[in-house]
Order: C-alpha cells, then structure tokens, then sequence
C-alpha cells in the first residue's frame, strides 16, 4: 500500500493498490491461504489483509515495493521452524523477497500449523 492512502476496505481493493506482478503473487499468496483454510474467514485488519478463524485471527500478509511480509511468525515445530528460519525479519515477521520463488508450500504449511493453533485455542476457550 502506497503512504498517504487510507486503508482500503478489502483484500481485493488492498491487492489491486500494487503493481501488476505484485498484484499476481498477492492474489496466488491469498488463494493459497484460502486453500489451506477454506473455511477462514476474510478482512482488512491494521490495514493488510486477515484470515480468521473461530473469532480470532490466522495469519495476515501484506506487499510491500521489495517483499510479502506473513504474521505471525509459527513456533513449535522444528520442522517448519527450520524451514522458515531464512525467511525470519523481526521477531514475528516472515518476509518473501519478490525477486525470489516465493514459497507457497512453505506458506500452506505455516497457514496449516496456524490452524493446529488455533484449534487448539478454541477448544480451551470452550472448556471455560
């Protein structure tokens, strides 16, 4: 999103604010996200987009001029916590550099994980 904008209201508003082949890798980002969580719901949060799930958040992404940022960074699983090692910048940050592959496995795998989590978090809610 470009500075002085106010946050658009959508993703697809949110996505269509960049560039054509930002736009392309934002839209596969989105539809991999949806299709590792199909039932997730969808927003504008903080001004990027939001998937959400049992009334809490998932993971959001955002574009930027030279990377796609992912949140939350997913621990616990050294596996994953392994594989998403090189792309850590900040302490919950997974940044995708645009002039490289982006890794949409890696993402299905971290969206997947966040749903473990979050699973886990509504049934204890429901316990109480």
């Amino acid at each position: 999103m470009k500075a002085g904008k106010s946050a658009p209201a959508t993703i697809d508003a949110y996505i269509a604010g960049f560039p054509a082949d930002t736009q392309e890798i934002l839209k596969k980002v989105r539809a991999t996200i949806r299709k590792a969580a199909p039932k997730a719901g969808e927003k504008i949060s903080y001004g990027i987009p939001t998937f959400t799930m049992n009334g809490a958040y998932l993971i959001y992404f955002a574009g930027y001029k030279a990377h796609i940022g992912i949140y939350p960074v997913p621990r616990g699983d050294p596996a994953l916590d392994k594989a998403v090692a090189p792309y850590i910048a900040g302490k919950g940050t997974v940044r995708l550099p645009l002039d490289e592959p982006i890794p949409y496995g890696l993402i299905t795998k971290m969206v997947k994980f966040k749903l473990k989590e979050n699973k886990a978090k509504a049934a204890t809610k429901g316990k109480r």
